[in-house]
């Protein structure tokens, strides 16, 4: 035989070994046998639970699942989400027939909460089935018999339909999943629970934060298709106007220094003494963080407690002038220390303080946004005053507001890169906040 058919039959036999490979792998992704526990006659409209004690559970699997926050009280849809790709919008599901998911069987709600698969075809990750393949058979059960005490609400909504071309086309969705979804259960481990007393509660918590409570979601940075990038696990991430921090135990730009009591305390009220949840995260902790039992909290902190560290490197000090220093004080005095402290301390509880907090050492993003569009605290049980921050945007130009953000961020003990112009001029433009009012008289 010759050497070029040697090759040729090698290359082939390669070929037919990675079609089949890929063909089972595929075929991983698309299984849904974990479904055949649902029931697949009786549509969602015509059934309306009386087991009370699963109902309850079921709303309890809802707060874990956070499903509030995107899919609006009423649970009809219509929060829009930006994506780097386009817009998309929540979809409706109360059990109405025409716009909700009052024709789906509990299997078909298996399979578009865990599977990512809908009425219309595949779902886009903005919904978090990547994270709630994670959840279990019981947990499911119990929230199809929640959802069947919503009140159908007929609110059509085009969840797709500000999405860019192809990003648009949802059968594009294959292709995603089969790169980047695991389609797999959770699986505790087994092994550690035998040898550590301590580990069935941190698995409870290893099932909330990868399961139901999705928190890679946003808090794992993400590649230029979307997949959440292997080897970042829960150390930050671009939500595009917001940034997730780093909650691995990094000493510096992450939760290292914090008590399991802190991060309960932090999920149960929007802050641990220092920081104030906003944005996103206090929508999560309004929604969904604020319900968990307490036993759940320190589960999600013995679970985060564990954690290796993300080893980033300590943030380097931004060497300002004696003249910078000065200015940034006064104007930090004047605008800032009502509410923030003269020394950064902050108001407990309700306004963040900057002294000694590891976020005035993070990605910037967050501390931008706050100054250009104002930002509120969560509304809890436990602290019922939600303190709200004001916009600055009509009273500071670009390169203000970049130098007090520097003065903040290397003050109290701080030490933070330089916030420039550029960026504030970039999120000024992308969250649409107004621009300096004028006092030049036309």
């Amino acid at each position: 035989m010759s050497t070029k058919k040697k090759i040729a039959y090698s290359v082939a036999a390669l070929a037919v070994v990675a079609g089949i490979v890929a063909f089972g792998h595929l075929w991983e992704v698309m299984d849904s046998s974990r479904s055949q526990v649902a029931d697949d006659t009786t549509r969602l409209a015509d059934f309306h639970s009386t087991d009370s004690a699963a109902i309850k559970r079921g709303e309890y699997a809802m707060r874990l699942g956070d499903c509030a926050a995107c899919h609006e009280s009423s649970f009809a849809g219509g929060y829009k989400i930006s994506t780097p790709f386009g817009e998309l919008q929540t979809s409706n599901i109360t059990p109405d027939r025409e716009t909700g998911i009052g024709n789906m069987t509990e299997r078909d709600f298996f399979n578009a909460v865990r599977q990512g698969r809908g009425d219309h075809g595949f779902l886009y990750p903005a919904m978090p089935y990547t994270a709630y393949a994670k959840m279990s058979d019981a947990d499911m059960h119990d929230l199809w018999a929640y959802m069947s005490t919503m009140k159908p609400v007929k609110h059509k909504v085009d969840e797709n339909g500000g999405m860019s071309f192809p990003y648009n086309i949802r059968f594009a969705m294959l292709g995603w999943n089969f790169l980047f979804f695991d389609n797999s259960g959770f699986t505790p481990d087994t092994a550690k629970t035998a040898a550590n007393a301590n580990m069935d509660m941190i698995n409870r918590g290893k099932y909330i934060v990868d399961g139901p409570a999705h928190c890679s979601v946003c808090h794992t940075a993400r590649n230029v298709l979307g997949g959440e990038v292997s080897g970042g696990y829960l150390q930050g991430g671009s939500l595009g106007v917001w940034y997730a921090p780093d909650i691995s135990q990094d000493p510096h730009t992450g939760i290292g220094d914090w008590s399991s009591d802190d991060i309960a305390q932090y999920l149960k009220t929007g802050s641990d003494g220092k920081s104030v949840a906003a944005g996103p995260m206090a929508e999560a902790v309004e929604h969904s963080t604020q319900y968990f039992s307490d036993r759940d909290a320190q589960a999600v902190a013995a679970y985060l407690k564990m954690l290796p560290s993300s080893r980033k490197p300590a943030p380097q000090a931004f060497a300002m002038d004696a003249a910078s220093k000065e200015h940034g004080a006064l104007t930090y005095e004047v605008n800032c220390s009502a509410c923030h402290g003269v020394k950064g301390e902050g108001i407990t509880g309700m306004v963040p303080a900057f002294a000694g907090n590891n976020a005035m050492q993070n990605d910037p993003t967050n501390m931008i946004n706050a100054m250009l569009n104002g930002a509120r605290a969560p509304h809890t049980e436990e602290r019922q005053t939600a303190a709200g921050m004001p916009s600055f945007a009509w009273k500071m130009n670009d390169r203000q507001i970049a130098e007090i953000l520097t003065y903040v961020r290397n003050s109290w003990g701080n030490q933070g890169s330089e916030v420039t112009a550029d960026q504030v001029s970039h999120m000024r433009k992308l969250t649409g906040a107004a621009d300096k009012l004028s006092t030049t008289s036309k």
